[in-house]
């Protein structure tokens, strides 16, 4: 929880006292610009389990559509919707034979500040803000079965996560991100981005009589995608 509340307060920062200033001390007017367009990519993900679990980053996939809306010189927001798989595989120390992969698919509904700088033909850009994500898959991958468990040489391995329900549908959590974006013709652009997803909310229980403290996920997001400018 203290890396999560160091993570909030630094991107608050950000989005509350930076960027209005920034937009306050622009000298010059800017023609604001609307724009449109469409991302796919790569995640790497994990999950935080407290009893923790021994674990590798899941790849899954990730597409979805934006809008984007810029107002001042350098400044701007961003609205998104966007289809991610997330999850976590796991990595069996004492039992190599043995593999089990969770996969949760997401809508994330991402509300992010636009910071950019550059030139009309290339911009570096950092993104930030709050993301709003509803569980619309979840599967799993195992090649022993999770209701009949083998032995895995170790006696402190967690198990109860291999078939345990998801408490909520409903995720929250905040996203930042770098990156560029090639500008053609004033109209079109393609951007590369990595982004950083930091869950808050717990995929499973985490009262008193839950066996898991906490089950917050996370994830990395590389995409490439295309803009098309509208005004």
């Amino acid at each position: 929880m203290q890396q999560a509340k160091f993570l909030i307060a630094t991107l608050s920062f950000f989005i509350f006292v930076l960027l209005p200033h920034n937009a306050a001390v622009a000298q010059t007017h800017y023609e604001s610009n609307i724009s449109i367009g469409v991302k796919g990519g790569t995640t790497f993900s994990m999950i935080g389990l407290s009893p923790s679990v021994p674990q590798t980053m899941l790849m899954g996939t990730t597409m979805g559509v934006s809008f984007r809306y810029i107002e001042e010189r350098n400044f701007g927001f961003i609205v998104e919707l966007n289809m991610m798989q997330r999850g976590w595989k796991e990595k069996f120390e004492y039992a190599p034979q043995y593999s089990y992969q969770r996969r949760l698919t997401y809508l994330h509904l991402p509300f992010l500040t636009h910071i950019y700088f550059g030139s009309h033909k290339f911009r570096g850009f950092f993104n930030a803000g709050p993301e709003l994500c509803f569980m619309i898959g979840d599967s799993y991958d195992s090649n022993f079965d999770i209701n009949n468990l083998p032995d895995f040489n170790d006696d402190y391995r967690e198990t109860e996560q291999f078939d345990m329900e998801v408490n909520s549908k409903f995720d929250y959590g905040i996203s930042a991100g770098l990156g560029m974006e090639f500008i053609l013709k004033n109209k079109h652009s393609f951007l590369l981005e990595g982004r950083y997803y930091f869950g808050i909310g717990n995929v499973f229980g985490s009262s008193k009589s839950d066996h898991f403290g906490k089950s917050n996920g996370s994830s990395i997001t590389v995409t490439l995608g295309y803009m098309f400018r509208l005004k």
